[in-house]
């Protein structure tokens, strides 16, 4: 019982984040043309998360999808880094917050 608890109270945290909290930071912080492409996805996924928390067990490929889909994010974020594809900066989200150099 307690560990359904926690995937529920982790369920809701993950999905407002990525419902409120990170988009309107990136959307109205941002010049780069991909991030708003990319936070639609992010609130698609933040909002069945939310919708997850009533029956976690029924929604669990959804709930793996969203971890999985994170992981693969992060690694191929990070093997671009490794070979200088992007900024280093970019790994920590400084993009979002970086003024525009127009």
């Amino acid at each position: 019982m307690r560990r359904e608890r926690a995937l529920k109270i982790v369920l809701v945290v993950v999905g407002l984040l990525f419902t409120a909290g990170v988009v309107p930071l990136t959307m109205f912080f941002s010049r780069e043309s991909a991030v708003p492409m990319i936070m639609s996805i992010y609130v698609t996924l933040g909002v069945f998360l939310l919708l997850a928390v009533r029956d976690p067990a029924a929604n669990r490929s959804l709930i793996a999808f969203g971890g999985w889909a994170n992981l693969a994010h992060a690694g191929i974020m990070a093997a671009q880094e490794y070979r200088n594809v992007i900024e280093r900066r970019e790994l920590a989200g400084a993009v979002v917050f970086a003024p525009s150099s127009a």
